[in-house]
């Protein structure tokens, strides 16, 4: 299994000379199955560099896994130039959307208004397929196995994982650990302790011993308790997710956007000196726009 890292930012597209190292492309990651199918999870800013690549291999046909709604995980889409091409497949992956009462396609239909964008979907010439997932249902791509959980944020939410060939990652799109509510001293202080430990059993058992977690680390512990409730996860809460889970790596990503490259490598090893490593820990890494990892 191949990973290769298109947008790692997270909530807007940041592009200049403070985040040229990392990037400043939103969520996009490209992965490619032993058999060289293409599964790409989100369509950020970063799907756009993507899509060009793609042009040397037409006709290609794309498994897109979309985690959420929000814009810095959509956002590219319109862009992705095999859209625009006959004889190229894009298979649209995602939630339903309770609020709306539709499915994934809603994430199309929504950008391509006429308001919005100059070209239709009924213009495009590729084939566009919509598939509604729900949470843990596996599909098949290929011999790979994906299978959607729901994480922790203010919308529908899936993280994935993917199996293939005794491999396997785990992408949590924007997820924020569960916590309790209530204060101790008050009535609802207990049933929402159980509740929040089993989503955390839960997801255990989602990335029990991948080879590969991707996590949403996009605060430090001093920045979370002014972020609490938004939904997004910090560099120790990951690292104690890949833990738990006994994972092989774990790549920190969905990187703050006003965190300059500096203050990105900064913040990361201010979280490894809180974290020093052990024998049979994970290795930790930055999520770099560009980087590629085979395993």
């Amino acid at each position: 299994m191949k990973v290769k890292f298109w947008g790692v930012r997270g909530s807007i597209a940041s592009p200049g000379p403070n985040t040229v190292r990392y990037g400043g492309n939103t969520t996009c990651i490209e992965i490619r199955t032993d058999n060289n199918e293409l599964i790409i999870i989100d369509a950020g800013t970063g799907i756009f560099p993507l899509s060009q690549t793609l042009l040397n291999e037409l006709p290609v046909t794309a498994h897109v896994l979309i985690t959420h709604s929000h814009w810095d995980h959509i956002q590219g889409l319109p862009f992705f130039l095999p859209n625009f091409i006959a004889g190229n497949t894009m298979r649209l992956h995602g939630a339903f959307d309770p609020v709306s009462g539709k499915g994934i396609e809603q994430v199309m239909a929504v950008q391509l208004q006429y308001s919005y964008f100059p070209v239709r979907e009924e213009e495009m010439k590729a084939r566009i397929e919509y598939i509604t997932l729900a949470p843990e249902q596996s599909i098949q791509i290929g011999n790979a196995t994906v299978t959607p959980y729901v994480m922790n944020h203010p919308v529908v939410d899936f993280g994935y994982r993917i199996d293939e060939n005794g491999k396997s990652i785990f992408f949590t799109g924007d997820h924020e650990p569960p916590y309790n509510i209530y204060a101790p001293d008050e009535a609802g202080f207990a049933q929402c302790q159980s509740e929040v430990e089993a989503k955390n059993d839960y997801l255990a058992r989602a990335m029990k011993g991948v080879d590969v977690l991707i996590a949403d680390c996009s605060y430090t512990t001093s920045e979370y308790p002014a972020k609490k409730g938004w939904g997004h996860g910090t560099y120790h809460s990951s690292i104690e997710y890949a833990k738990k889970a006994g994972v092989k790596t774990l790549f920190c990503t969905h990187h703050e956007p006003t965190r300059s490259d500096d203050a990105l490598e900064a913040a990361f090893a201010a979280a490894l000196e809180n974290h020093p490593y052990r024998t049979g820990d994970p290795i930790y890494r930055l999520a770099r726009e560009g980087d590629y990892f085979e395993f």
